[in-house]
């Protein structure tokens, strides 16, 4: 992981979800009150970004994990990014060719995954999902529609045996663009 310093993407996992709601004002706020400048949010999917002080980004990952979860009285992994690394992310051709009809998820991670977890990630693929691991990051194409897929984030999270937080690819060309 890149050092903190600069403008940096937080990926925050279940922060609306299971009868949560946070307004996006409200978590700037709680951003803001960890010393943070620059927040914004994007989409109120759980997308935070700010300006961070020079040090360990995965300390800060840490820091705001555990800001979140005493602010808000539940978990909330947090997994951060440059714009830089986004833009390394969305480089990555992770399937041989493009398939039309077919939407591309990307699911962040704050480690990479055990091998152990990785064969049995790949091993969930099906003829309507394709799967790819690279770095901390989870590639996962659906062919046709969601509804028809029978994986789903909790499955695959499950696997990787650990928090993940899954992006459709568009959001992240959006934020690599406005970002990098």
């Amino acid at each position: 992981m890149s050092p903190a310093g600069g403008k940096l993407v937080a990926f925050l996992r279940a922060i609306n979800v299971g009868g949560h709601t946070v307004e996006m004002a409200r978590l700037k706020q709680l951003f803001e009150k960890l010393g943070l400048g620059g927040v914004e949010t994007f989409i109120a999917s759980g997308n935070v970004i700010f300006d961070a002080p020079k040090g360990s980004a995965a300390a800060l990952e840490k820091k705001i994990a555990a800001h979140l979860e005493k602010s808000l009285g539940y978990e909330v992994a947090t997994m951060l990014r440059t714009p830089a690394e986004l833009v390394a992310v969305l480089a990555h051709e992770p399937f041989a060719k493009a398939v039309p009809g077919s939407t591309l998820y990307i699911g962040f991670q704050a480690a990479e995954c055990a091998a152990a977890a990785r064969k049995q990630v790949l091993a969930m693929a099906t003829p309507i999902d394709d799967l790819h691991l690279y770095g901390r990051e989870l590639y996962w194409r659906c062919h046709g529609r969601f509804s028809d897929t029978q994986l789903s984030a909790a499955k695959l999270e499950k696997a990787l045996g650990q928090p993940t937080t899954i992006r459709k690819v568009t959001t992240v060309e959006k934020l690599a663009k406005k970002y990098a």
